[in-house]
């Protein structure tokens, strides 16, 4: 298999000189529709509008909004100007915010006013207030030296930002032979996608992703599912993971399919879009498949389009999948597994591997990517059938974690294997089974939560001496947040003080759902927290309060 060299920009250019009137993407809930042709008018109208803000090639153009046109629009229009797109978590709130911004050195953030019950507009104001006195294009910001552009996704005037419409009329300004020249100057190797993901221990690190490792994954996901240009893929996931922005845009536009776009997961609306618009693939984790099977709405729904999608982002249930089979009629929906540092899919199963391998695996390593297993401890590699942490190589490894080389150096050995930290099986066949982590990640409806960014966080309450933070299973969510809390001398904190201490500060789905406290720890003689132990616990804490 060869690679492709081709950066964002061309890969959309390559499907415009192939089928310009072919839809290239439908908005159901907004009636929009647009062809390959038009889409690519919009986006290098929006390329020369930031450009014409000063924004040079490698600078950080960050966005917080959900599945909007504009955040399209931005994704391709960064990969033809040359900015690096940092996506921002529509769940962040103003820690997170802040920073992400800071950590990312962005000069310019988009957003959206506001987010379900979140005005994204006060949110960066606490972090920004000298924004209210601020001249478009040069804010001032204490706490973020390096932001100078606001870009607001809204038709209102907001002090010191711009409006999208703004940008798209300066992009008048910018010649097309500058937008040319521009796109001339980039290399399929340049990083052009910045995504955040915690660690273990520390804060978010962004994963620094180049168009080859993102236009070459989407292509490769894409062949898994047999997608070409007459399909029409459904994505309700959203873009700023990579699920959304890879898995979803990247896939459809290397094949020249035609994207069908939520902005926001409704289990209804889902339906509704798939049936109107004759998808023939849908995106989901297991949790937005089994709204979709339990919606009142369901039993009107008719899918006969529906062939083929992936279902990721946490374990799937045998009788989930065999219900996306047999009553959505998606007979060569596929799962996909990898990590954002791997761009992000390692493995995926394919559209006539059997259902047994569809359920029991995430499926074979893509074209030209490697993956072996080896003992965590030794690194040396294990026969078939051994558990051991699952290493990648290839295209798909990141660039490396933005302004943090020890922690890319851990994550990347110097034979430029990317260690995973999940504990996988591989069969004489070459199908891998995931069954746990190094890393004690919880997932919580396809969400990844790291412990350490919740103690961190809650370690600032005045009442809490220590904190441990894991995962315990739920039946809606795969897995639920369960602190374990050892109160300051003289104090004695609720659960709720906890609970109102987090609203607002950080994402909803991240505040602990049950809280426990405790005089004391499982520790080993060295002094370590039995975190295993704590699981334990938890697991008879919650049957005696059922």
């Amino acid at each position: 298999m060869t690679l492709l060299k081709a950066t964002v920009g061309e890969l959309l250019e390559e499907k415009v000189n192939a089928h310009p009137d072919h839809e290239a993407f439908v908005y159901p809930e907004l009636n929009l529709r647009k062809t390959y042709r038009e889409f690519d008018d919009l986006v290098n109208q929006a390329a020369k509008g930031l450009m014409s803000l000063g924004i040079e090639k490698g600078e950080h153009v960050a966005i917080w909004a959900d599945n909007k046109p504009e955040w399209l629009i931005s994704q391709f229009a960064t990969g033809k100007m040359g900015a690096v797109l940092v996506t921002v978590n529509t769940n962040y709130r103003a820690q997170e915010l802040e920073y992400l911004l800071k950590q990312s050195d962005a000069t310019t953030l988009i957003l959206t006013e506001k987010f379900r019950d979140a005005s994204y507009m006060d949110i960066l104001k606490e972090v920004c207030p000298e924004l209210e006195h601020s001249q478009k294009g040069e804010v001032d910001c204490d706490r973020l030296p390096h932001l100078k552009n606001i870009i607001v996704l809204s038709d209102r005037q907001h002090n010191g930002c711009y409006s999208w419409n703004d940008v798209m009329e300066k992009g008048k300004d910018i010649s097309n032979e500058a937008l040319q020249q521009r796109k001339t100057s980039l290399s399929s190797e340049d990083v052009i996608n910045m995504q955040y993901t915690s660690g273990t221990t520390g804060f978010p690190k962004g994963v620094m992703l180049s168009h080859y490792n993102i236009v070459n994954n989407g292509d490769k996901v894409a062949d898994c599912m047999k997608l070409t240009k007459d399909d029409r893929l459904c994505i309700p996931v959203p873009f700023f993971h990579c699920f959304g922005c890879v898995l979803g845009t990247m896939a459809a536009v290397s094949k020249g399919a035609t994207m069908v776009i939520l902005e926001q997961f409704h289990p209804a609306k889902v339906l509704k879009a798939v049936q109107d618009e004759n998808c023939t693939g849908l995106h989901g984790v297991p949790t937005m498949f089994i709204a979709e099977l339990n919606d009142p709405s369901f039993k009107e729904f008719k899918s006969t389009k529906l062939r083929t999608g992936i279902m990721a982002g946490s374990t799937c249930p045998m009788e989930v999948m065999k219900d996306v089979i047999n009553k959505m009629g998606a007979s060569e929906i596929t799962i996909a597994y990898g990590q954002t540092e791997s761009s992000p899919v390692i493995t995926q199963t394919k559209t006539d591997d059997p259902i047994e391998r569809r359920v029991g695996s995430v499926g074979r390593s893509h074209d030209d990517v490697e993956v072996k297993i080896v003992n965590p401890a030794t690194g040396e590699e294990l026969d078939p059938g051994n558990p051991g942490e699952l290493c990648t190589r290839g295209y798909l490894v990141m660039a490396g974690y933005y302004k943090n080389p020890e922690a890319t150096q851990t994550a990347v050995d110097e034979d430029g294997w990317l260690h995973t930290g999940d504990i996988a099986v591989m069969d004489e066949e070459g199908y891998v089974e995931i069954t746990g982590r190094i890393k004690d990640m919880i997932i919580r409806g396809g969400e990844n939560v790291y412990p350490r960014e919740i103690e961190e966080f809650l370690y600032q309450h005045p009442d809490v001496l220590d904190v441990q933070v894991i995962g315990v299973p739920d039946k809606k969510y795969g897995e639920e947040i369960m602190a374990w809390i050892i109160p300051k001398e003289g104090t004695s904190p609720t659960q709720e003080d906890i609970r109102s201490f987090s609203e607002g500060k950080i994402s909803k789905h991240k505040i602990p759902r049950y809280i426990q406290f405790t005089d004391e720890y499982p520790m080993t003689a060295s002094g370590k927290i039995q975190k295993f132990k704590l699981r334990e616990d938890a697991l008879d804490v919650l049957q005696t309060n059922q």
